[in-house]
C-alpha cells in the first residue's frame, strides 16, 4: 500500500464518534479570531516523506490547531516550537508551518500522530488509542528495514512502543518515559522527547537547545541506516 492509498482511507475515518464530534463542533463553533476560515476538520494524513528513516510523533491535533490548518503540529504554538527546531537541525524548509499548502516540506523525516481526530481535552480516551494505532503501524510499515522514532510526550511514547511491540518477536518489555531516552523494540529505535507543549515550553522544562539535540540524535542515527540500506544493494553487485 502506498501512502496516498492510506491517506485517502485516514481522511474519511469516523471509527471514534466522540472525536468525529467534536473535530466537526469545534469547526462549527470557531474562536473569534478564526471565524473567517474553512477547518479541515477531518482526520489529519502524516506529512512529510514516507520513505524516510526518521519518524516523528505527536499526540493529536489540536481542535484549533491541525483541526483547522489541515497540518499536524500546526497552527498553535506547540507547533511552532516544534517547526523552529525541525528548521534549525534541517527537516523544514521553512521556521513556521501556517496550513497545508504553504510550500513547506519536510526533507528526510515523517511527522504523523498517535491520535489523527482532535480530542476534547487534548486527550485522546484509550480505546481512541487502539482504533487509531493501525494507521501508526501501517504508516511504520510503508519501508522495509529499521526506522528511527522519536515520540513527543509519555502518551506518543506508549502508542509508539505499542505498535512497535506488536510487531516484534518476542515483545519485549514495556519501556519506560525519560527525556531523551532511546531503546530499541523490534530493531527499531525509538526515542523519547518531553511535547513542545506551552506548558512545557514556558516553564522551561522543553527548551529549543533540548529539543534540538534529541532530534539531531535521531536524525544522526537514521541517517547511518539510510546509507547503509543504500550501500547493500552495491555490495550484493
Amino acid at each position: 500500500m502506498s501512502i496516498e492509498e492510506l491517506n485517502r482511507e485516514l481522511v474519511v475515518c469516523r471509527r471514534c464518534p466522540r472525536l468525529v464530534a467534536w473535530r466537526e463542533r469545534s469547526a462549527r463553533h470557531p474562536p473569534r479570531r478564526f471565524q473567517a476560515e474553512t477547518y479541515w476538520a477531518r482526520p489529519l494524513p502524516a506529512f512529510g516523506d514516507p520513505a524516510a528513516r526518521l519518524v516523528l510523533v505527536g499526540l493529536a491535533p489540536a481542535a484549533h490547531g491541525g483541526n483547522r490548518t489541515g497540518r499536524i503540529f500546526t497552527g498553535d504554538e506547540s507547533g511552532n516550537f516544534l517547526f523552529r527546531a525541525l528548521h534549525a537541525v534541517g527537516l523544514s524548509s521553512l521556521p513556521e508551518s501556517r496550513r497545508a499548502g504553504d510550500g513547506l516540506r519536510l526533507e528526510g523525516a515523517l511527522l504523523t500522530a498517535a491520535c489523527r481526530c482532535a480530542p476534547p481535552g487534548n486527550r485522546p480516551a484509550p480505546e481512541e488509542f487502539d482504533r487509531c494505532r493501525e494507521y501508526l503501524e501501517r504508516e511504520l510499515g510503508l519501508v522495509a528495514g529499521r526506522r528511527v522514532v522519536v515520540a513527543f510526550g509519555a502518551l506518543a511514547f506508549e502508542q509508539c512502543a505499542r505498535a512497535l511491540r506488536r510487531a516484534a518477536a518476542p515483545p519485549p518489555p514495556r519501556p519506560r518515559f525519560a527525556h531523551g531516552a532511546r531503546v530499541e523494540i523490534g530493531g527499531h529505535s525509538l526515542y523519547a522527547c518531553y511535547h513542545p507543549s506551552q506548558q512545557n515550553t514556558f516553564t522551561g522544562k522543553l527548551t529549543q537547545k533540548m529539543l534540538r539535540a534529541v532530534l539531531r540524535r535521531a536524525i544522526a542515527e537514521s541517517r547511518r541506516l539510510s546509507l547503509a540500506a543504500a550501500d547493500r544493494p552495491r555490495r550484493r553487485a
